[in-house]
């Protein structure tokens, strides 16, 4: 493809019947190269156009070794057929690039903040800036609203803005905007203008699809500012995004008045208030559950009964690791087996009482095995997750078991 490819020569083309000239493969995927395309291939900040060459998906697209490669999602054959973009996607990467355009520039003029690079995600966008000398004052609150107010005047100016090509020797004498042209480039340069009659706002050197108007634009809003390697980064979205956030904030909104039984312009403090009292709360059921945690665990200490058990539902292991703990807080030879089910799966523990003689590893081993699970513990504790409880007796009758191993021995002795 050796002439100005379709989608540079009309950015608003979105089909056009093309022949496909050579399919292969390389690290990314099947790919074919057309003799002209409409879809644009990733680079400068913008990414890949999607689309279709006939029934095939076109995933991506990009420029390597001075092919434009079109990767597809299944195989396709050369020889005529009609290619189409996904125009809605192509028209937002358009409304983003031009307004990059024009807010780098007018960040420039007014303040003196030069760009340095430009991303373009799928929700928001973003320009890295730099103050062109230190007497350069910061984007502070203030200068960010004079920045976004200027950029609606641009807007609403329906400024026209075109592209189109000069020699080396032509953009050798022009003011061009520019970060330099890549290493080894010959030819023709590309440069987008945003003027009137009267002046000419920004012309930069750029190979994207651009709107033909700033009144295509139709909005910036600038969404907040971050400090990097002593500059700024500025996120901001543009055209239908605007729009298409600014719904979904009113409907969340929507949402928020409706729980919290408040004005919008009473969220955020109601928001606080509900936050403030669930921190509360959460302070008084956690003393409430060691309260309770210390008064299982007390109980179990009583009676004459070597092996205690005791099963919870709702709970986790951290509940268990509180009884375990309160369990083990003064010297006793009792065994406990302590199972629960909640939302984290079923989980058990094992505590042995500093007196017992019983071997830890090797009996929570055993436990563990009898539930389907795995688990590990030292210093009087064995915990873990199982698969089931349903051998929850067989688990209890082996710690019998151990006890009564353990009294025999020192019976013996």
């Amino acid at each position: 493809m050796s002439k100005i490819p379709a989608y540079e020569r009309d950015p608003y083309l979105a089909e056009l019947s093309v022949v496909i000239d050579r399919v292969d493969r390389d690290e990314h995927g099947d790919y074919a190269l057309l003799d002209d395309t409409v879809l644009y291939p990733e680079g400068g900040g913008q990414p890949a156009d999607t689309g279709w060459l006939g029934a095939a998906r076109v995933v991506g697209v990009r420029q390597v070794e001075g092919e434009v490669r079109h990767y597809v999602d299944r195989a396709v054959a050369c020889g005529e057929v009609a290619s189409r973009l996904d125009w809605e996607r192509r028209y937002d990467h358009m409304q983003q690039h031009t307004g990059q355009h024009l807010l780098t520039a007018l960040a420039d003029r007014r303040f003196g903040w030069r760009t340095t690079s430009f991303h373009l995600s799928t929700e928001r966008c973003d320009i890295e800036l730099e103050p062109r000398d230190e007497t350069r004052a910061a984007p502070d609150e203030a200068r960010l609203q004079e920045l976004e107010e200027e950029v609606a005047r641009q807007i609403r100016a329906a400024l026209p803005i075109t592209a189109g090509r000069v020699s080396a020797n032509e953009y050798a004498a022009l003011d061009v905007r520019s970060r330099g042209l890549p290493a080894g480039h010959t030819g023709d340069v590309r440069l987008v203008r945003i003027s009137d009659a009267s002046e000419c706002l920004d012309c930069n050197t750029c190979g994207g699809t651009h709107v033909r108007s700033t009144a295509e634009i139709e909005a910036i809003k600038l969404l907040g500012i971050e400090p990097m390697r002593g500059g700024w980064r500025l996120y901001w979205v543009a055209g239908g995004r605007v729009r298409s956030r600014l719904a979904a904030s009113e409907k969340r909104n929507a949402g928020l008045r409706g729980l919290l039984g408040a004005a919008d312009e009473d969220l955020v403090e109601a928001t606080a208030a509900k936050l403030e009292q669930l921190a509360w709360l959460s302070q008084r059921v956690k003393r409430t559950e060691q309260q309770l945690a210390d008064l299982i665990a007390d109980q179990l200490r009583v009676g004459d009964a070597r092996v205690v058990e005791a099963h919870f539902d709702d709970v986790d292991g951290a509940f268990l690791q509180s009884v375990g703990r309160r369990f083990l807080s003064s010297p006793h030879a009792k065994l406990a087996l302590l199972t629960a089910s909640g939302g984290s799966g079923e989980v058990f523990m094992l505590a042995v009482g500093s007196d017992a003689d019983c071997d830890l590893r090797s009996l929570g081993g055993e436990i563990a095995e009898l539930f389907e699970g795995r688990g590990g513990g030292a210093h009087g504790i064995y915990q873990g997750k199982a698969a089931t409880l349903l051998r929850r007796d067989a688990a209890l009758q082996a710690m019998r078991e151990a006890t009564s191993a353990s009294d025999g021995s020192e019976h013996a002795n």
